[in-house]
């Protein structure tokens, strides 16, 4: 994999493997394995993958979560997301060294489809690890840091910005404000970054790196960008933090990608 996260013929490598696993995570890891084999049998679970910092080799004990995909052979029911949800109270408590468990339900049907080819699809080629099942990333093309890839990625933050004003209306405690913060700090993170990476031409997760690549294009804004990752690693009660990703740099950000990408295909 060259600096840039590309492949030796340009495309975008994937980002994590199971031997990048750091050991203070290993167990974590095996037990998550441990209990979707016991909780999907194959006539539901196609494959499991797990995303993130853990499989990047850069969670850190204590402050990481884990992230899990599953990907069925039929569309998501309440059953399995009641399952889902108790996979997720199985793993959080007993690990200490991860703070929160997330796992996505989606169809195999979903994964490959022509609408989420360059969303949820580049997203098991990409940013997934396998850990169980048959890779779905054989049935799914390269990617190459496109603005075709830009535009269904990131291209539908204006939609999650009405929806975060929402939560943020809501929010009563300190902790949902610092739930809020961190969720609305990454997509603003990852969508500055997805902004320029066409012209950058290569792909990151570390929102470091994304923000001060996104500098490089808008020095006016690399300071609010710098406070959104580092509210994305460490997220913030403080209201003012909230309104500045929500109120300033979310829309203007939103704006700024629909002239240079264009907006996101719409969703049923």
């Amino acid at each position: 994999m060259s600096e840039r996260g590309l492949d030796h013929d340009g495309t975008i490598a994937r980002e994590g493997a199971l031997d990048r696993v750091q050991a203070a995570f290993t167990s974590v890891v095996d037990a998550a394995r441990t209990h979707i084999t016991e909780t999907f049998d194959s006539a539901r679970l196609h494959s499991a993958y797990i995303y993130g910092s853990i499989p990047r080799g850069t969670a850190i004990p204590g402050v990481s979560d884990l992230d899990l995909q599953l990907a069925l052979h039929h569309e998501p029911t309440e059953a399995d997301r009641a399952d889902a949800k108790a996979i997720e109270a199985a793993l959080d408590h007993p690990f200490p060294q991860i703070d929160g468990v997330g796992i996505l339900l989606s169809s195999t049907r979903a994964l490959l489809s022509d609408l989420e080819r360059h969303d949820a699809g580049f997203f098991v080629a990409c940013l997934c690890t396998p850990l169980l099942g048959a890779d779905l990333a054989e049935r799914l093309p390269r990617y190459r840091p496109t603005a075709l890839l830009a535009r269904e990625t990131n291209g539908d933050l204006a939609l999650a910005l009405q929806r975060w004003h929402t939560r943020d209306a809501e929010a009563a405690t300190d902790a949902d404000r610092q739930t809020l913060s961190r969720v609305v700090a990454r997509r603003i993170v990852r969508t500055g970054f997805t902004l320029i990476m066409p012209r950058w031409g290569g792909w990151t997760s570390d929102l470091n790196e994304s923000a001060e690549l996104f500098g490089r294009c808008y020095p006016e804004r690399v300071e609010q960008m710098r406070i959104a990752a580092a509210t994305g690693r460490t997220p913030s009660a403080d209201p003012a933090v909230l309104s500045m990703l929500i109120d300033d740099l979310g829309p203007w950000l939103a704006a700024e990608y629909t002239v240079v990408h264009g907006e996101k295909a719409p969703r049923p």
